[in-house]
């Protein structure tokens, strides 16, 4: 729930993250945006269909291959330390989670394409 109240905390809509967390395809996104959610999608519910084509089409979104690289370092990551927090049972302690929070203060935040919104 944690990435949820962020995107309602810094987006304008205070509705598009219930959209996203439920159903990102009916959220009122930008085609980029969109694009990078299917390949993220498709990358942690599907790695082994995976294809060039996937991304190709980032590519015709007009992501950089530094930018498609990012994508699928955020969507790998995330799915790892998930799986591994999950599988070993980890919760984050209340007196950690300040710290959790403020991965967004480091270089990522700098990436004014991953952060822009609509």
């Amino acid at each position: 729930m944690a990435h949820g109240e962020f995107l309602r905390h810094e987006s304008d809509d205070p509705e598009l993250a219930s959209h996203v967390m439920h159903d990102y395809r009916n959220a009122d996104l930008d085609p980029q945006l969109r694009a990078m959610l299917d390949y993220a999608t498709k990358l942690t519910r599907e790695p082994t269909n995976m294809q060039e084509a996937d991304v190709l089409a980032l590519r015709e979104h007009g992501l950089t291959d530094e930018q498609i690289l990012s994508v699928a370092l955020i969507a790998c990551t995330f799915n790892f330390m998930t799986r591994l927090a999950d599988g070993l049972g980890v919760e984050v302690p209340e007196e950690r989670q300040a710290y959790v929070d403020t991965w967004l203060d480091s270089p990522a935040r700098d990436q004014e394409w991953l952060m822009k919104q609509k």
